[in-house]
């Protein structure tokens, strides 16, 4: 990774506050846990988006079925969720007026880097927030 692509995702993670996590788990050996409890941890407010436990707590968060379902504005949306859906939450992250959208390590979507470059939106893929926001924010 460059220095200007380290500067850019440095800049995203320092302008983040909330973070809709799509693909939320209630299972802690899940990938989606650990990254959610990590970035808790960093003083992130993460809120799990998963329709199959809308309602459940989650690390002391409600999931949400979508995320139009949230009553917070979230600046990222972190993704683990296959990339044949990206270009959906893609959608949805634009009409909520997210500022990023974030697929996890091996997931990507060209249709959803699209339409996030249409819309001015920042956009990251095939990266693990929590191996990223280690190296470059610890």
């Amino acid at each position: 990774m460059d220095a200007p692509e380290q500067q850019r995702l440095k800049r995203i993670l320092s302008d983040t506050r909330n973070i809709a996590l799509v693909g939320a788990s209630n299972r802690s050996e899940r990938a989606s846990y650990q990254v959610m409890e990590y970035l808790q941890q960093q003083g992130y407010r993460v809120f799990p988006v998963n329709p199959q436990l809308a309602g459940a707590i989650i690390l002391g968060e409600t999931c949400v079925a979508g995320l139009e379902d949230l009553d917070q504005p979230v600046q990222l949306v972190n993704v683990f969720r296959r990339g044949e859906f990206a270009a959906d939450i893609a959608l949805d992250a634009i009409e909520h007026e997210a500022l990023c959208l974030w697929l996890q390590e091996g997931i990507t979507s060209q249709t959803a880097a699209d339409a996030a470059d249409e819309a001015e939106l920042e956009y990251v893929e095939d990266c693990c927030i929590k191996v990223i926001h280690r190296e470059l924010m610890e």
